[in-house]
């Protein structure tokens, strides 16, 4: 008898594709962010670029060996782990800060649940998390200067106006301001307001501005975006709902002066700056970490998009991004559960 009908579980595959084709492809993608960091930040964006991907390739084969499983590093998802882990490393950091962090990803975000397509959280934001509790200092300062404080309208401020405003991030100087009770709120809102001008904006588009290797040009990461898209390995529906969402709470509760008190520019910043657009395309739409149903896909990145800005506005971070997308990881199993699609023909008792 013919097995015609022996088929594998879902979901199905209508083209030609393989895990090794979407992680070079992916890998690809990265290469005009990675171009971008070394630009702004000199070949050490590079070295620790290297540095993150060798120990991940190292960390698979050694565990996939003393497992006694086939190595599979060639497949190229231990590259695109050390990337990102990288990425979201600054600049001055030492050299052993990504190697740390790519063996966390690979060894404890990954392999001890399994390996590729087991893991429950994406095994770089998992690294980053790791060495922001571990190495917050090493994490967050030594930011390489850059010419934002020149060029973001905030250079002739009034007397009063103390030095909270020459935070090296935009999202630093973002939240000194929300959190500063030193400056009354009239004030506040002023020099947001001037923080989020053209100038600024367009410095976040193309990356002059201080951050970490892999976020700060959004204009290099929407360009390996786009090619990703066009060959559908991301879709639409986690990142325009995850940004999208990022705009409208900006835009209502953004202000320091009541709703609707910021500028229309301050939803564009918030989007620029950080890693939202690292976030929301290259990491929220891992295929393993995020939901499989449509409706699901859009709840995901909506609940990204409210935690990333509930961490930005009320939290102690000026960056929600990481966290947010963990978080979000965790929901994932239950999303999926309940917005699988009605079998066609189902009709309620």
């Amino acid at each position: 008898m013919s097995n015609v009908y022996a088929v594998s579980a879902a979901p199905h595959l209508k083209q030609k594709i393989s895990v090794s084709s979407v992680m070079w492809q992916v890998v690809g993608a990265m290469v005009p962010a990675l171009i971008a960091g070394i630009v702004f930040f000199g070949i050490q964006a590079l070295l620790l670029t290297l540095y993150g991907v060798f120990a991940a390739v190292i960390t698979e084969m050694l565990i996939q060996r003393w497992r006694g499983i086939p190595i599979s590093v060639k497949d190229g998802s231990a590259v695109v782990t050390g990337i990102l882990v990288s990425f979201n490393i600054n600049s001055a950091a030492p050299w052993w800060i990504p190697v740390v962090g790519a063996v966390f990803a690979i060894a404890i975000g990954k392999q001890i649940f399994g390996g590729l397509g087991h893991n429950p959280f994406n095994p770089a934001l998992l690294a980053r998390a790791f060495l922001m509790a571990s190495w917050p200092t090493l994490m967050t300062a030594g930011w390489l200067p850059t010419k934002f404080n020149s060029i973001n309208g905030l250079a002739n401020l009034p007397d009063n106006v103390p030095a909270i405003v020459t935070s090296a991030t935009p999202l630093g100087v973002a939240k000194a301001l929300r959190s500063a009770t030193q400056i009354d709120p009239e004030m506040a809102n002023v020099i947001m307001n001037k923080l989020a001008n053209m100038d600024t904006i367009l410095n976040l588009f193309w990356g002059n501005v201080g951050g970490v290797i892999g976020e700060v040009s959004a204009a290099a990461l929407l360009i390996g975006a786009a090619y990703l898209a066009y060959k559908r390995i991301i879709e639409w529906r986690i990142p325009v709902s995850y940004i999208a969402t990022v705009f409208i709470l900006v835009f209502i509760f953004g202000g320091v002066n009541g709703l609707f008190s910021a500028s229309l520019l301050l939803p564009i910043f918030h989007i620029f700056a950080g890693g939202l657009i690292l976030g929301a395309f290259f990491m929220a739409t891992d295929m393993v970490t995020s939901p499989v149903t449509k409706r699901g896909r859009i709840i995901f990145g909506i609940g990204c998009g409210v935690l990333t800005i509930v961490i930005r506005l009320v939290g102690g971070y000026p960056e929600g991004v990481s966290y947010s997308i963990l978080l979000m990881n965790i929901a994932v199993p239950l999303i999926d559960r309940y917005t699988v699609p009605k079998p066609f023909g189902e009709v309620k008792k």
